[in-house]
């Protein structure tokens, strides 16, 4: 692992190698609670095994990452990125994108502002359409002022549950002391617009009882090239409670545009 000078901050990078030169994968974490290792035991392991090389960061702001008071509006996210990919020498040809939850929302924003850099996305359950940015504000909303006042991380810190006294701690600090939340409230929804200016391959893999699906099914309508695939028996946890059914979907999608790319 190591820190990677981007955009002002260090990011927290981890590489794993493929086989041959072929796009990066890269792989862009959820919201708060998650960083890149939710990625280790999932996706980035079958994916670098399979041939491709990989690229995971903890976002600004998450995991061991810099944390700015500012900062956290998706161009910024974007800046962030390409910064990245131009310090690590990966801006030379186009990547794979792979986000989870707002993760996702960040690999599709990357692929209108940029779509130079972005060979196909992967978006797993991302949050699209409808009043997702009020939901969302709300929700952390709710939960800053929860940590504020619990005095959470120091409780776990007392009973010797140091991972999770980490992980509150980090939660707080984020949502208590920067514009985390006013920078996600000033966002928008795509719309059907949006989706039908992508230029790259689209997988969009979501829950059968996941509430995102309608943006889901909106961007399957509205994009050129998007194959959307809605796994059984799962809500928004797909990353974690249908692994094998995801990993299946997105090592398809790689090889076939592995394949189109040696043709």
């Amino acid at each position: 692992m190591a820190h990677t000078p981007a955009n002002g901050l260090r990011l927290h990078t981890q590489r794993l190698p493929g086989r041959g030169d072929g796009p990066t994968v890269v792989f862009l974490h959820g919201l708060v609670m998650d960083n890149l290792s939710s990625f280790y035991c999932t996706l980035a392991g079958p994916v670098s095994r399979a041939g491709h090389p990989v690229l995971l960061y903890d976002q600004r702001g998450h995991g061991r990452s810099e944390r700015p008071a500012g900062g956290y509006d998706r161009d910024t996210a974007v800046a962030d990125l390409t910064a990245l990919l131009a310090a690590l020498g990966l801006d030379r040809r186009p990547v794979h994108l792979v986000g989870n939850s707002y993760g996702g929302v960040l690999a599709l924003h990357t692929a209108l502002r940029r779509p130079d850099l972005v060979a196909s996305l992967v978006l797993i359950d991302a949050q699209l359409t409808g009043d997702w940015v009020e939901d969302m504000t709300d929700t952390l909303s709710v939960a800053a002022l929860g940590l504020e006042h619990s005095g959470l991380p120091e409780q776990l810190a007392a009973l010797g549950r140091r991972k999770e006294a980490r992980l509150a701690a980090g939660a707080d600090a984020l949502l208590n002391h920067t514009t985390l939340i006013e920078d996600l409230a000033s966002a928008t929804a795509f719309t059907a617009r949006d989706f039908a200016r992508l230029r790259c391959p689209v997988l969009a893999v979501y829950g059968a009882h996941s509430e995102l699906l309608p943006g889901a099914y909106e961007l399957a309508r509205s994009a050129p090239d998007c194959e959307l695939c809605v796994l059984p028996d799962v809500g928004h946890t797909v990353l974690n409670e249908a692994t094998e059914g995801l990993c299946a979907a997105v090592l398809t999608r790689l090889g076939a545009r592995a394949g189109a790319v040696a043709g």
